[in-house]
Formats: C-alpha cells, sequence, structure tokens
C-alpha cells in the first residue's frame, strides 16, 4: 500500500496545506501594515485574526462530520477555492476594516477544511509504522507555508504592495486546487472509502460516541496546549513583538519565523519516531514540550531590560517544536476511533489548538490596549508595541495553557483508565495489538 504512487498522492496533498498555511499565516507578516493601512487599536486588528480562527474552529465538527460522509478530496477543493476568494477580498478590501474581516473569514473557512482532510486521507494510502511518522511530515513539511509568508509574500508586500501581495497568494491556492484535482484519489482503488454516516443523525451520533470517548478528548488538550503559544505568535503577535517590543527590523522577524518553522521541521521527524517507539508515553512528550515553552517565555518576560536577540532564537526554536507536538493529538485520535469517524475525531482535536489560540489573541490585543490607554493616561506617548506592554500581555498565556493541562491530565486518567477494559472502547484494530504488547512489557501509560 505504501507505494510511489500513495507518495504521489500524498505530496500533491501536502502541497495544499502548504498553501492553506501560506493563506493562514499571511497575516503574520502584514499585520503592522494592516494596522497602518485599516487605522485600527491593537485588539480591533486582532479581530481579523480572532474571526478567522473563530471560523476555522467553529467548522472543525461540522466539517469532520462532512469529510466522513463526502470524503477528503472534496473538501480539500473546496478548501482551496474559500482560500482563493478569501483572499482576494482581503487584496481588495477597502480602507474600513470590514471587507478585510470577510475575507479573513473565508479564509478561515477554507483553511478549516484542509488539514483534517489530508490527515483523513493518510490511512487510506498508508499502513504500519510509517503512517504515524507521515502524519508528522504532513504536519511539518506544511508548515513551509509559513516560510511562503515570511520571505517572498513578505517581500512581494514591502515592494508591491497590498493588493498585489495578497492576489498572488490567491493565485497559489487555484494552483492548488488544479494539482489535486488532478493528482488526489480517495483510495488506491480510486473510490471513496466507506462510511456509515449516510445522514445527518448517523453523523450526528458518530459525533457524540468520539466526543465520549477520553482519548479523542486527550487529543483535544494535547493539542489545545501544544500548538497555541506557537500559533499565536507566528499568526499575529510575533511580528509586532519582535518589530516593536525588541527593536528588530521587519526582516530579521521575517527570519525568526522561518527559524520557527525549521525548528518544527527538525524536530518533527524526531517526534514522529518517538511516538511509533514509545505510544504509551505519547502524553509525557506533550507535557515536556508545554513545560519548555512555560520556561523560556518565563526567562523572555521575566529579563531585566530589553532580551538580546538570542534570546529570540531559543523562544521561536521552542515554539517550533509546539507544532509537530500538536500532530500527537491527531494519533491519539487515530488510535481511540474507528476509521469510520476518524474525520469528526480528528475535528474535534482540530479545535483545541485553534480555540486557545484566538481566546489568547483577543486577550492579548485588549491587554496591549488597555496598557497603552493607561500609558498615555499618564502623560506618555502611545506606543502600543512596547516590550512592557508585552510582558504584561504574553502573561495570558499561562491562564490559558495552564487550564488545558488540568484538562490533559484529568482526561489522560480517564484514558489509563479506559485502557483497562478495551473491550468496552471501539478503538483502531491496530491499537488493540500494540496496547496488549505494551501492557505486558511496559505499563498502561498513554
Amino acid at each position: 500500500m505504501n507505494s510511489s504512487r500513495a507518495w504521489l498522492v500524498w505530496g500533491a496533498a501536502v502541497f495544499a496545506y502548504i498553501v492553506a498555511v501560506l493563506q493562514r499565516s499571511s497575516l503574520g507578516v502584514a499585520g503592522v501594515e494592516a494596522r497602518g493601512l485599516f487605522d485600527v487599536s491593537a485588539s480591533t486588528l486582532s479581530t481579523l485574526a480572532v474571526v478567522q480562527l473563530i471560523v476555522y474552529a467553529g467548522l472543525q465538527i461540522p466539517v469532520g462530520v462532512m469529510l466522513d460522509k463526502v470524503g477528503p478530496k472534496a473538501l480539500i477543493v473546496t478548501g482551496g477555492v474559500l482560500l482563493a476568494a478569501g483572499q482576494l477580498v482581503v487584496a481588495f478590501a477597502p480602507p474600513a476594516i470590514g471587507m478585510a474581516i470577510v475575507g479573513r473569514m473565508l479564509v478561515g473557512a477554507g483553511d478549516a477544511m484542509t488539514f483534517i482532510s489530508v490527515i483523513r486521507l493518510l490511512p487510506s494510502w498508508f499502513r504500519g509504522p510509517i503512517l504515524p511518522q507521515v502524519s508528522q511530515w504532513t504536519g511539518n513539511i506544511g508548515q513551509f507555508g509559513q516560510i511562503l509568508s515570511a520571505v517572498p509574500l513578505s517581500i512581494v508586500l514591502h515592494g508591491a504592495g497590498w493588493s498585489p501581495a495578497f492576489v498572488s497568494a490567491a493565485a497559489l491556492s487555484v494552483v492548488a486546487v488544479v494539482v489535486v484535482v488532478v493528482l488526489v484519489s480517495e483510495s488506491p482503488d480510486g473510490a471513496a472509502a466507506p462510511t456509515t454516516a449516510t445522514t445527518w443523525a448517523a453523523a450526528g451520533r458518530q459525533l457524540v460516541d468520539s466526543a465520549r470517548r477520553p482519548g479523542t478528548r486527550l487529543g483535544f488538550w494535547s493539542h489545545f496546549v501544544t500548538q497555541s503559544s506557537g500559533t499565536v505568535f507566528s499568526l499575529l503577535w510575533g511580528v509586532p513583538f519582535l518589530v516593536g517590543g525588541l527593536g528588530l527590523s521587519s526582516g530579521e522577524a521575517s527570519g525568526l519565523l522561518a527559524v520557527l518553522v525549521a525548528s518544527g521541521v527538525v524536530a518533527g521527524p524526531i517526534l514522529g519516531l518517538l511516538v511509533a517507539r514509545f505510544p504509551l508515553r505519547r502524553s509525557n512528550l506533550v507535557l515536556g514540550i508545554v513545560a519548555a515553552m512555560g520556561v523560556v517565555w518565563a526567562v523572555v518576560l521575566a529579563w531585566p531590560g530589553t532580551p538580546p536577540p538570542w534570546i529570540a532564537v531559543v523562544l521561536v526554536i521552542v515554539l517550533g517544536v509546539g507544532g509537530p507536538g500538536s500532530i500527537i493529538g491527531f494519533d491519539f485520535a487515530r488510535s481511540f476511533n474507528p476509521l469510520r469517524s476518524l474525520g469528526v475525531a480528528n475535528g474535534i482535536v482540530n479545535v483545541g489548538g485553534f480555540l486557545a489560540s484566538f481566546v489568547m489573541m483577543f486577550l492579548i490585543g485588549v491587554v496591549l490596549d488597555r496598557l497603552d490607554a493607561a500609558r498615555v493616561a499618564s502623560g506618555a506617548a502611545s506606543d502600543v508595541f512596547a516590550f512592557e506592554s508585552f510582558r504584561v500581555a504574553f502573561l495570558v498565556q499561562y491562564v490559558v495553557v495552564g487550564a488545558g493541562v488540568i484538562g490533559l491530565v484529568v482526561e489522560r486518567r480517564r484514558t489509563r483508565s479506559g485502557l483497562h477494559r478495551e473491550e468496552g472502547i471501539e478503538v483502531a484494530p491496530i491499537w488493540v495489538a500494540v496496547m496488549r504488547r505494551w501492557r505486558t512489557r511496559r505499563g498502561r501509560r498513554p
């Protein structure tokens, strides 16, 4: 099954995901320009990214249900069309921010259909230990879209202007749609994978059944705590923090976003091997990644004065590991759900990181505005992106991610209890064999 054709289908699907990540992260490199173009406050600017992620997160479960009904190829194509339309709206949006918000909502809708569709495609083409590694490669390689937004899109933005930059991004989505239509098939025989959710009522029951599984919820919280900090940084507040807070140039800030992606690319295969080798220690990997991010953020925010550039490099390297770390959440979903409901299970998991992200994005913008208002009231000049303001605003992460860690620990305990009675849990067949082997050799920890 792991044939050359499988790799061709995978490559085409991953290309569509790379382009989706480019569209998703395009606002991150244009945050400073967007604030000047639309003449808005930090909290209003955050609305552009927040509504995009709200749409993304809100559509995950409906898209997951549709995925189990119609298959991944149709949704990848539909997502590409929506991404192109959204970027065109942003490209020609008037100075009033309303139309740009509509455009980012379309981007969020298209993005919502892409990643979980690509992940859902993999079990039809790959089998055995290679599957979790291919999942990691998918997530990691997709992050090259951030490099495309951080470097070539940024060059076009600062050289040719706002409209040409976003039109070129939209054109790339059109190319991705054509590639998927020509090269991607649902399965090796060309037919869609059979599903039992022939009605919306049946799909709803699958949703409820999947959400009831502690392993699905463990995946949700794993995604919640690992992906959110890096997403907040790369999608909106990273460049303003690096430029306005730390005093780096726009080029240096874009370069650090590329380092963030490179970090994930290096860490991803390592995490994939660890997950395949130690499937019952996956939650420990997640908690280790979260702890590392928490420590580095503490050093950055507690640094006396303005942190030196090397601290920023360490920060983005650690944040980059969170991206592939979040893929472990989908591995939990695959382990504890049958194939026919894997789409909706992946949707539930994918909500996690983006739910945390848009909450943190918005709250950081609110805190920045409040602190700037207090600064102006005291007679000082306005400086929304001052490091001292970011020092306080970024503390929001500890509250949100801390809540997620509590949820993860609770669901891990419930999942471990469920492993004692696997006959009462409908899980992927391969997981039963893996679980039995590891229970006798190394204990019962997921």
